[in-house]
């Protein structure tokens, strides 16, 4: 891997967990939270992931690639429950979580 792969990967890990979190806190101001539970859930696990991603990359963790593998597999179902809802946090998010599932799979590979 390049040093440009690392850093575009440890970008967009990073912009999904700010997109995550802000997904999660929009999803708590709707007029019925509860029924974003599962968005919110994954919204956080994500964020959660992608951090441990960004993190693991920057310091050149042996463990990097399986972490990747990790995120890349929380992102794609992330994406895929935050596309079923229309509001503009949620489409957001979901290409957040696609653009950093494609990333990390490079890296897992």
């Amino acid at each position: 891997m390049t040093d440009l792969q690392y850093r575009d990967c440890i970008d967009a890990c990073n912009a999904c967990a700010v997109a995550c979190s802000h997904c999660a806190a929009a999803c708590l101001q709707e007029s019925d939270p509860g029924a974003m539970a599962g968005c919110i859930r994954l919204d956080m696990d994500c964020a959660a992931v992608c951090q441990l991603a960004a993190a693991a990359l920057a310091r050149g963790s042996d463990h990097a690639g399986a972490i990747c593998d990790l995120c890349a597999r929380i992102c794609e179902a992330c994406a895929a429950e935050c596309a079923q809802h229309d509001m503009a946090h949620c489409q957001a998010c979901a290409k957040a979580c696609r653009d950093c599932a494609q990333a990390c799979q490079s890296m897992a590979a």
